[in-house]
């Protein structure tokens, strides 16, 4: 197969490097990526406002943000989708605009459980990204300019947060090998190095 005829779905653990790691890879095949554009676009779709977006992202959001927003007029009266929570609709708009890009052609998507979004889509290559502990903590020192005890529970409560999302919209086993073609310790290697090893994979793809 050749990359660029793949829909490429990221999977990646906090401070592994995976959006620029997309966003690289993107580029090199020349096709779209897409990281927290879904958001937008999803926002656009739904009419739910963006905003929402921003706070639930990748997250299972408390029962009391539900009935907050609910007072305050953003889900609409009436029956179907709007009996959901809005976690749920969050996720359902997340899902149409994740399965709309991919009919539009290859391109990158990082996280947003798109692996299982796309899980039937024919040209799907899922990798998921990973690292060493440290390495991921020091990185997101240097990213998020944080001190390393801080940081530590950072990549902690985020990697929390992406495996209850992903296991409560998903089939759950986030980072679970059976649900990945290709998974890359992204620890110590550089960027242009793991563009190239997914890259490698693909194309050695029937």
């Amino acid at each position: 197969m050749e990359a660029n005829q793949a829909v490429i779905t990221i999977g990646r653990e906090y401070g592994s490097g995976g959006h620029d790691i997309g966003m690289l890879l993107a580029k090199r095949i020349g096709v779209p990526f897409y990281d927290r554009e879904i958001l937008t676009l999803a926002a656009k779709q739904s009419g739910i406002c963006e905003e929402l977006f921003e706070s639930h992202d990748e997250k299972t959001a408390p029962s009391y943000l539900f009935s907050l927003v609910g007072s305050m007029g953003e889900i609409p009266p009436g029956g179907g989708a709007a009996e959901m929570p809005l976690n749920h609709r969050i996720f359902m708009a997340q899902f149409e605009a994740i399965s709309k890009i991919a009919t539009q052609g290859p391109c990158v998507i990082v996280g947003r459980c798109a692996n299982y979004v796309l899980q039937d889509q024919p040209n799907r290559v899922s990798v998921f990204l990973y690292g060493d502990v440290r390495a991921r903590i020091e990185r997101i020192m240097g990213v998020e300019h944080m001190a390393y005890d801080q940081a530590k529970e950072h990549v902690r409560k985020v990697d929390k947060q992406r495996q209850s999302y992903y296991n409560f919209f998903a089939d759950g086993n986030w980072g679970h090998r059976s649900n990945y073609h290709l998974m890359l310790n992204t620890s110590g290697v550089s960027h242009d190095a793991c563009v190239d090893a997914i890259l490698a994979y693909i194309g050695g793809r029937a």
